[in-house]
């Protein structure tokens, strides 16, 4: 059961799509099934001696009390509205079941508390089987407004405990980090111009994106209208310093004039203040230089991926929510620098890891420098390394499961279900990503008594874990990797112990695969000593010393095609 609270200042014209029509004509018996007096409430849609405007001013009645007190003002924001739906799959709610639901929800946000003589008036209107609409005029019989102060989460809580007494499915718990929902109006719209998406979310995802690439504020608001967004600032008025912004979408207008949409009603961590906290203002020349090797950006962000798997599994919740926040710009950016058909499951992945980055805890975006400055490196790659692509995926793997386990310890219902999503959509990217190039690493095994050699370096290194690494399917890869690294200068035998090391293997399902990428990712020692000779017979002491990884396996008709 979802309860959406929203404001406004239009009690007629609210009514008047109540009872009305409907956009589509899909209003078939619209009634009022509870109010604040049923005897005192026309009913416009049976009674038709009842007319909207006499339904307005009843429940306006006080509203024009307090008007007058105010010399005609009325008072800013004064409908209240909190439609009430059931979740699909549910049983069919009588009248007089969302009648009882509509007091309560009253009660529980303020509006009309249980025994108040000088409560809100208030009419609950049915129109569909599965809602109703709560509408109310927030000026007490006293004078005095409600106090409705968090009543979207008090409406929700109670709306948790109706699920559990009538029997309705249990939706997950909310903590006010959701961002706002798009209207029916938005849905319409986007209906209408043919669109998958509305404005409000089209805007939030490439938000979202950009923020998760850039180094500054300046940056943000210039890489945004490089794509067509039209971006307000606003000013301080005794400052004369940017204190927020509004964007708008491309073609997005309403009585030819844009649509605007604050930052943070785009999603709450999408304010201009959050945004500072993690984009603090960068002078180009202090930002990491491109490293010369390509594949030392891939490395990095590996690594810094499998520390934010380390950090929550730590006590310090603000250092883990800050580690997932920057695991959030790594997903974006990690989805922009890959190519091939996984790359829309990466894209899907870290949509669904939007909501999960997002807490009532406090981040310590500082905490998680490394991991921010890795994922923004990945941003500007033109390499994709192959298995060393696919070893990062492998990674992201680990760190969305564990995120859903850490969001589920802590109560965070909707945040860990989003985590787990992501979850998936990554392990359908890696799957398309990592069967061809394991598929052309078992065609390439070596030689029956080299596989035999490895066999045995694997049960002297790791005898708890070696059957089930032997009996994975991966198995002939990993010993295709295992013989790329002898070649490299790597001893495999200690090359095992190092790579098991890393993270206990008795949860992973496929111990091979993740053997295979860990090496996969191990430099290439023979082409650093090499670099050092060059550098000492040329002279280049002091110079920065690529650290090339096993050179990538690409699919037979890529081999080709590069010949």
């Amino acid at each position: 059961m979802v309860p959406d609270v929203s404001t406004g200042s239009s009690t007629l014209g609210l009514i008047n799509y109540l009872f009305g029509k409907g956009r589509r004509d899909e209003h078939t018996d619209p009634h009022i099934v509870a109010a604040w007096d049923m005897a005192g409430a026309p009913g416009p849609g049976r009674d038709p001696e009842a007319t909207y405007t006499q339904l307005a001013r009843r429940l306006d009645h006080h509203v024009d009390l307090r008007t007058r007190e105010l010399g005609g003002k009325k008072p800013p924001q004064y409908v209240w509205h909190c439609p009430v739906r059931t979740a699909p799959g549910d049983r069919y709610l009588t009248d007089a079941e969302w009648a009882e639901v509509a007091r309560r929800v009253v009660a529980a946000t303020g509006i009309a508390p249980d025994g108040d003589q000088k409560a809100c008036r208030w009419i609950a209107v049915r129109h569909a089987d599965d809602h109703i609409h709560i509408m109310a005029t927030t000026v007490r019989a006293d004078g005095r407004r409600p106090r409705t102060n968090r009543d979207g989460w008090r409406a929700q809580r109670e709306c948790r405990k109706i699920e559990a007494e009538f029997g309705l499915r249990r939706l997950k718990s909310g903590d006010l980090t959701a961002p706002r929902t798009p209207t029916g109006a938005e849905r319409a719209k986007a209906e209408r111009q043919g669109r998958d998406e509305t404005a409000r979310e089209w805007l939030r995802e490439q938000a979202y994106s950009v923020a998760a690439a850039v180094r500054s504020m300046d940056e943000y608001f210039t890489v945004l209208r490089s794509l067509g967004i039209q971006v307000r600032p606003r000013i301080g008025p005794e400052t004369g310093e940017v204190t927020g912004y509004s964007l708008a979408a491309p073609g997005d207008t309403a009585n030819g004039e844009p649509v605007w949409y604050g930052g943070s009603m785009l999603a709450p961590d999408l304010s201009y203040n959050r945004l500072c906290e993690r984009l603090p203002t960068q002078d180009p020349a202090d930002r990491p230089q491109q490293m010369a090797d390509p594949a030392e950006t891939w490395h990095r962000a590996e690594t810094a991926i499998r520390h934010a798997h380390t950090v929550l599994d730590s006590r310090d919740d603000a250092v883990a929510q800050g580690h997932l926040d920057a695991f959030g710009d790594a997903l974006h950016n990690l989805a922009l620098a890959t190519h091939g058909g996984h790359r829309a499951e990466l894209q899907a992945a870290a949509r669904a890891l939007d909501r999960a980055r997002r807490s009532a805890i406090r981040a310590d975006h500082q905490a998680a420098t490394a991991l921010r400055e890795a994922a923004k490196e990945l941003a500007y790659s033109t390499h994709d390394p192959g298995g060393l692509a696919i070893a990062l995926i492998c990674a992201a793997l680990h760190v969305a499961r564990a995120a859903a386990k850490w969001h589920e310890q802590r109560g965070h219902e909707q945040q860990a279900a989003a985590a787990e999503e992501a979850f998936r959509h990554l392990e359908a990217g890696y799957q398309q990503a990592a069967q061809p190039v394991l598929a052309d690493l078992a065609r390439r095994a070596p030689r029956a008594t080299t596989a035999g050699r490895f066999e045995q370096d694997l049960r002297a290194v790791l005898p708890d874990h070696a059957d089930r690494v032997l009996a994975d399917p991966a198995w002939p890869a990993l010993t295709t990797t295992l013989a790329r690294a002898e070649a490299a200068g790597h001893t495999p035998r200690r090359l095992l112990a190092e790579v098991a090391a890393r993270r206990e293997l008795d949860t992973a399902d496929r111990p091979a695969e993740v053997l295979n990428w860990r090496i996969t990712i191990q430099p290439n020692k023979r082409y650093a000593a090499a670099t050092r000779r060059s550098a000492q017979t040329h002279g280049t002491y002091g110079a920065t010393e690529p650290t090339a990884t096993l050179p990538p396996v690409a699919p037979d008709h890529q081999q080709r095609h590069r010949r």
